[in-house]
Order: C-alpha cells, then sequence, then structure tokens
C-alpha cells in the first residue's frame, strides 16, 4: 500500500513539474521538467549548471563557534571577531552559502514565494554539511518562528519551508511550533548589536515548559549577528535542551 502512495505521489510530481516548472534559484529562468543524460531521459536539475558556478559556498577555515569563514586578521584565529567579543547561547552554527553570492535568491525565497527554492537549497545542504549534521546527534529541528499577522500577509515563513525540506532529506523530525513569535519586532536591519538584541526582549515564547528533545538544531535563512538565534537557543536551554546548534542557508561577514 505505501509502495502505491508513493508511486501516486511521484505521478502528482511530475504532472505538477510539467505543469508548473520549477525556477533556477540564481537566475530565476524556467528549468526544465526532464533533460536526457547519457542517453537517458532523467528528472531537471535544480539549477541551472552555469548559474551553479556563481554560487559561493562558505569553505574553511571558519570561526568554531558561528561558522563564518575566516580571512584577513583573522584567519588564523579560531573565532571571528564578533564571537571572540560576545558570549553566545548556541553551541555551534553552520551555514551553507555566503550571503552575497545568494542573496537576490534568498530576496526571492523569501519575499516572492520561491518556495520551491528549498528544494536546492535542502540538497546542497545535504551533499555540503549532511554528514556533519548527521553526526551531532539532533533530535529535532526548529525553525525560526515568524509574526503570525506577518505570516500570514507573506502566505509562509521561509526558514519554516527551508527547515521541512531539510528534515525530509536528513529524516530529523522538525516541529514549526515549539517557539512562538509573541510579538512583532523591529526590521533587524537597520539595528546594532546591542539594538538587535533589546528588540528581541520577550519577542519569543516556547510552548512547553520541558523540552524532552535534547539536542536541537534552529533553522532560520540568514545569519548576521546571532541575536534571534541566541534568544531561541537561551529558552530552549532554560526549558531542558542540553545542545543548541543552529543551521542557515547564508551567512553575513563579520560586523
Amino acid at each position: 500500500m505505501q509502495t502505491v502512495t508513493n508511486e501516486i505521489k511521484d505521478i502528482f510530481c511530475v504532472v505538477k513539474e510539467i505543469v508548473y516548472p520549477g525556477r533556477c534559484p540564481v537566475c530565476d529562468g524556467i528549468l526544465n521538467a526532464f533533460e536526457i543524460r547519457n542517453g537517458r531521459i532523467r528528472r531537471g536539475r535544480l539549477i541551472h549548471d552555469d548559474c551553479r558556478k556563481k554560487i559561493s559556498y562558505v569553505k574553511a577555515p571558519t570561526c568554531i563557534k558561528c561558522g563564518k569563514s575566516l580571512g584577513g586578521e583573522d584567519v588564523d584565529s579560531e573565532y571571528c571577531d564578533d564571537c571572540a567579543k560576545m558570549r553566545h547561547s548556541y553551541d555551534r552554527g553552520f551555514s551553507l552559502f555566503q550571503y552575497r553570492s545568494i542573496s537576490g535568491s534568498i530576496y526571492r525565497f523569501k519575499y516572492m514565494g520561491r518556495q520551491e527554492y528549498a528544494d536546492f537549497y535542502a540538497k546542497a545542504t545535504q551533499k555540503a554539511l549532511g554528514k556533519k549534521l548527521s553526526g551531532l546527534g539532533i533530535d529535532l529541528i526548529v525553525p525560526v518562528p515568524m509574526y503570525r499577522r506577518k505570516a500570514a500577509e507573506r502566505g509562509y515563513n521561509q526558514a519554516e519551508v527551508y527547515a521541512r525540506k531539510v528534515s525530509e532529506i536528513l529524516d530529523i523530525p522538525m516541529c514549526a511550533d515549539l517557539i512562538q513569535r509573541s510579538r512583532n519586532t523591529l526590521p533587524m536591519k537597520n539595528l546594532d548589536v546591542r539594538g538587535r538584541r533589546n528588540n528581541l526582549k520577550k519577542a519569543f515564547n516556547i510552548q512547553r515548559n520541558d523540552v524532552k528533545f535534547k539536542c536541537i538544531l534552529i533553522i532560520d535563512d540568514i545569519y548576521t549577528t546571532g541575536s534571534t538565534i541566541d534568544e531561541i537557543a537561551r529558552l530552549l536551554r532554560l526549558a531542558g535542551a542540553e545542545k543548541v546548534y543552529f543551521l542557515t542557508l547564508a551567512i553575513g561577514q563579520t560586523t
């Protein structure tokens, strides 16, 4: 029965791809639903080959705390300048792309309804970070929540869309309502580090007093100073989590 159900799902996905072809997460051009490779008809790629070369992945050496690439004077350091100055509530972070190389893609994913990009993001995550993440013993994935009114206006939470795909591809359960955003906050891009932290005070609520999952992965789209991740990690630790990691699609430069 399960085999039949999976076959029906596969047929539905094929029909959907033909009627509503996916878009390249870099150039936003239409992708072929099928391609001929090595003399056989195969499902189309999730990104154009030329566009794949335009993306910059996070590469070593990286900060052992937040995962930012180290360069310049920090290249021989263990920590980036930001993490050397502040104490974080999370254990360690991982990010997939350098922000500047993928910023346009994330903007469309976040604001223009391109939820299909998450398929490529998740596949890229599995290839680049799958072994590291699987080796952490993660019990649960928790996406950074949006304020409910904002989520209703946009129609989706991009962090949850990405987290769901990662959950499926890494076979780790996800809970989208463990943490709720209790109030709307100011746009973070116009605030300094102290302003970001003050902006997030009492912005989140945890829905259970005791967290049975001991190792949790927080997922968001972008990491800059870590203020949002820190606040959620702090709540999870107070509720009983022993290890808290984070994963983001992209990470910015040291502030």
